[in-house]
């Protein structure tokens, strides 16, 4: 499922919570194939919002499959001692960002894929 570059975060994922601080990591991508950007965040305390947030991004590669890209999230997730991983197992929407890329409320005009999509499922909503 995970690219094998991803395989160290796929197995602290796998160890289940351990305490906070707490690392998140989502993958966004203009469809459910090709994951372009990849976010980050540090949670530091239940109910806190996540706090530092870093992005990643790739239209060369997929960001699951690049090496430099899987050394900078280790090393991002190292340094703010996260005891915890929670990693997505698919792309779970558009890389754009909601009224920063384009008007809040509406659909990104770059990503028809995920127009009417749920973003956990993939299925298509009407």
């Amino acid at each position: 499922m995970f690219h094998k570059v991803l395989w160290p975060l796929e197995k602290q994922a796998r160890r289940g919570f351990r305490g906070y601080p707490l690392a998140t990591v989502a993958f966004y991508g203009e469809d459910d194939k090709h994951a372009t950007k990849v976010a980050v965040g540090i949670v530091r305390a239940e109910g806190a919002e996540a706090d530092p947030l870093e992005r990643w991004f790739s239209e060369q590669t997929d960001v699951r499959s690049d090496p430099d890209i899987a050394c900078q999230i280790g090393a991002f997730i190292e340094t703010h001692a996260a005891k915890s991983v929670v990693l997505v197992d698919r792309i779970i929407g558009c890389p754009h960002e909601e009224g920063v890329d384009y008007p809040a409320g509406s659909a990104c005009p770059q990503c028809p894929f995920w127009a009417n999509r749920d973003r956990w499922s993939g299925e298509l909503l009407r």
